[in-house]
């Protein structure tokens, strides 16, 4: 089950040039257990990795990546309003939402052509255009590492939030994903107010012509992975308080916000980067995506060292620029 020493070049979206120590392909939550017992008795460090395309691999990596395969899905139960449907964590998140488009579901239709998988929509609250993945959310499956029995987490209990649940925090390293719940509605209400989404469905959308349009939008502003590497969007849009964001709109009158709260707004990472000049940037073979400056792309040889370097620089001048800190979405493995 476990390959020994693997190019993993283009097993994750960035295509760096990247070994792995061990990777293991697994189907069921017993082949998970077992090689979780096998990296132990080997004291290799492991780690699971989806499609890989929220990861930069500063280096090698000296332990054992996981890769789910499960792919199962199930309909749980449903009434004349909603369908339950548990999908296991290596479905391709795009393929899943795919499927519930044909089957008539609602609620991720605006998530389209977000790379991945379903684990990691559980993870990262993957989102776009109005609509988070904790927005449809019910339960989250999963393996505790350490003693290597199954749980259930209801979606309260993650704690979600932009970008943002306790898999990323406190329980970062304590649980591996294995399948997710999600409730979707037979009776679909659009989300349709971002860009010009309204017009591209028309007045009588479907949830397969808003899967098209989300489609169409993304493919216009980012890069198709397997022409230009990339991991989406490398920063998190920051979160200031309305207090700061006056303040600078006497500077910059025209910095959009998005609301957050009664005390904080969201302002676009992409405005704050545009506006220090990044687009067509590069430090070696690493480059801001003339398209949106909010990826950065391997323009076909860049190192990871490239990335980090850009994405330093990036972040120091929109410090400088407006005091507000920016950090990077996707997650380096050291």
């Amino acid at each position: 089950m476990i390959q020994e020493n693997v190019d993993i070049t283009h097993r994750h979206t960035f295509a760096i040039a990247t070994q792995a120590r061990a990777w293991a392909d697994y189907t069921t939550i017993d082949e998970l257990r077992q090689l979780i017992a096998t990296a132990r008795e080997r004291n290799l460090d492991f780690m699971p990795i989806g499609e890989g395309s929220n990861l930069l691999f500063v280096k090698n990596y000296s332990g054992l990546l996981l890769h789910s395969c499960i792919r199962t899905i199930e309909t749980i139960r449903e009434d004349d309003e909603w369908v339950w449907v548990k999908a296991g964590s290596g479905w391709i998140w795009d393929d899943f939402v795919a499927h519930c488009v044909q089957q008539g579901w609602g609620g991720v239709e605006n998530l389209s052509y977000i790379p991945g998988t379903v684990g990691a929509s559980a993870v990262q609250n993957v989102g776009a255009y109005g609509v988070e993945a904790c927005d449809v959310i019910e339960q989250v499956s999963v393996l505790d590492i350490e003693t290597l029995q199954e749980h259930t987490f209801t979606v309260e209990e993650c704690l979600y939030g932009y970008r943002s649940s306790l898999f990323k925090t406190e329980w970062r390293g304590m649980f591996i994903v294995t399948a997710v719940t999600y409730r979707l509605s037979k009776k679909p209400q659009f989300k349709l107010a971002y860009g010009n989404m309204k017009a591209m469905v028309g007045e009588k959308p479907t949830l397969q012509s808003v899967r098209d349009a989300v489609i169409a939008i993304r493919r216009s502003k980012l890069p198709e992975p397997s022409v230009c590497g990339s991991a989406g969007s490398f920063f998190v849009n920051p979160v200031i308080s309305r207090e700061q964001y006056a303040s600078l709109l006497e500077t910059f009158p025209d910095m959009p916000c998005y609301e957050v709260d009664e005390e904080r707004v969201k302002v676009p990472a992409g405005w704050l980067i545009d506006r220090q000049g990044w687009k067509g940037k590069c430090v070696g073979d690493a480059m801001v995506y003339p398209q949106q400056c909010l990826v950065i792309v391997n323009k076909g040889n860049a190192r990871a060292g490239h990335v980090v370097q850009l994405a330093q620089d990036i972040a120091f001048s929109v410090f400088m620029a407006y005091n507000i800190l920016i950090t990077p979405e996707v997650n380096y493995v050291y």
